[in-house]
């Protein structure tokens, strides 16, 4: 999640003080995340505070968001479960993905700055020729996810939208729980990075239609490996 600027705003204007509760969902999703409490894990609300470090009271407000986002179950007088990816989050992730990002990826071809683009494709080309001669390398796992981001991001961005902006970073949310017991090899990485590039080589072009029919490639693909189909 994007965190609040601390300290002075321009002007000299203290920043607003960072809500405790604010902090305890991004700590939890954090420990979620680098699997210090397992999908599907269930924990009681003093295990979870432990974990992560944060009283009781604004723990409880971030949990609630989380359970409205879909990420956890609370079970009164019982603990949390934290929900273990399936096939319905993944359909209704990539179906939500599928209806935003068509709009917006004719829009990003149609009218995204050249350099953007080519600043983006030039970035996955550099990432594909490293893992093609050297192989996938644990520093490149960040890169790959900085790639995903910046791409689909840029995308999402072209509609200037907020609203779609704010339920776009909620759903990425989503994305990562579902690649947490995803093993990612050179074969796997490779194939998301080109398609990638398929996208991006037809938005050079500025070629809607044919970014389009890459885009819904390859998430018909995402799909597929996110079931350990493919």
């Amino acid at each position: 999640m994007a965190k609040r600027a601390k300290g002075r705003e321009r002007g000299g204007a203290p920043a607003p003080a960072r809500r405790l509760s604010d902090e305890a969902y991004d700590r939890i999703l954090e420990a979620l995340f680098d699997r210090r409490v397992p999908a599907g894990a269930f924990v009681s609300q003093n295990e979870l505070c432990a974990i992560v470090d944060v009283p009781v009271a604004p723990l409880r407000d971030a949990l609630r968001l989380l359970e409205a986002e879909g990420i956890l179950r609370i079970h009164p007088r019982s603990g949390i479960e934290f929900v273990r990816p399936g096939l319905e989050l993944t359909r209704a992730t990539f179906q939500f993905r599928a209806i935003v990002e068509r709009a917006a990826i004719r829009m990003f071809a149609e009218q995204a700055e050249e350099a953007e683009i080519e600043a983006i494709r030039a970035r996955h080309a550099a990432l594909i020729g490293r893992i093609e001669k050297k192989g996938l390398a644990p520093d490149d796992l960040a890169e790959v996810d900085q790639m995903e981001r910046l791409f689909h991001n840029a995308v999402i961005a072209s509609l200037r939208n907020p609203l779609i902006d704010a339920n776009y970073r909620r759903m990425h949310n989503y994305l990562r729980l579902l690649r947490l017991d995803r093993k990612l090899t050179a074969p796997v990485v490779l194939r998301t990075l080109r398609e990638h590039l398929d996208i991006l080589v037809a938005c050079r072009a500025r070629d809607a239609k044919a970014a389009e029919a890459a885009l819904d490639a390859h998430f018909r693909a995402a799909i597929q490996r996110n079931l350990g189909l493919a």
